[in-house]
């Protein structure tokens, strides 16, 4: 089964700013660039998973309209982390006792006092698990068009890690605007399939 990640467009928000959880629309020229460059890129086939904050819905959309092949849903489980109190303020701002705190405990730190990156992880794990349950049964292909905290996630997991390690350890390269990127997949699952 193929399997193809997209990050939403440019945000319509300041630069610097954390936004994860916070529902910030896209750009809509950038949006309507980047579904035009998916739906020539994108093969028959595929169903479309979309993260319900409005940056991707915005994307998903703007696609449907140019693919009316391709199925669409959204599952709330490839939605950004949630920074707690850290959203809609600038990482600048951030105190840094908090982030070397975070640094220190990486995957079962609260960031901003409320999700750990492991519980972000168990999240985006299950709905990865799902993935390679179609994989297994050899079903059609599909996209994700999610965050780029989901993209590293992803990463992730396809080195077959389900616990955040060291800080230093979790994936730095990001995944731009817009753009799709097809992640290489373990050979076989690593999942029972249940029936």
């Amino acid at each position: 089964m193929a399997f193809y990640f997209v990050r939403h467009a440019r945000v319509a928000y300041p630069p610097g700013l954390c936004y994860g959880s916070t529902d910030v629309p896209a750009d809509t020229a950038h949006t309507a660039q980047s579904a035009v460059r998916l739906a020539q890129a994108l093969p028959f086939g595929l169903t479309v998973i979309c993260s319900p904050l409005t940056r991707c819905v915005q994307l998903a959309q703007a696609l449907r309209s140019l693919r009316p092949d391709l199925d669409f849903v959204c599952d709330t489980r490839i939605a950004e982390m949630d920074f707690g109190s850290w959203e809609g303020i600038p990482w600048a701002h951030i105190p840094r006792a908090d982030l070397d705190a975070w640094a220190t405990d990486f995957g079962d730190y609260r960031v901003g006092g409320n999700t750990s990156v492991n519980a972000f992880l168990a999240r985006i794990g299950t709905a990865w698990d799902d993935c390679a349950a179609l994989r297994a049964l050899s079903h059609g292909g599909v996209v994700w068009i999610s965050h780029a905290g989901v993209a590293r996630a992803v990463q992730w997991l396809t080195m077959g890690r389900r616990l955040a390690g060291l800080a230093s350890e979790w994936p730095q390269d990001g995944i731009g605007y817009g753009v799709l990127w097809a992640p290489t997949l373990p050979a076989s699952p690593t999942l029972a399939i249940t029936t």
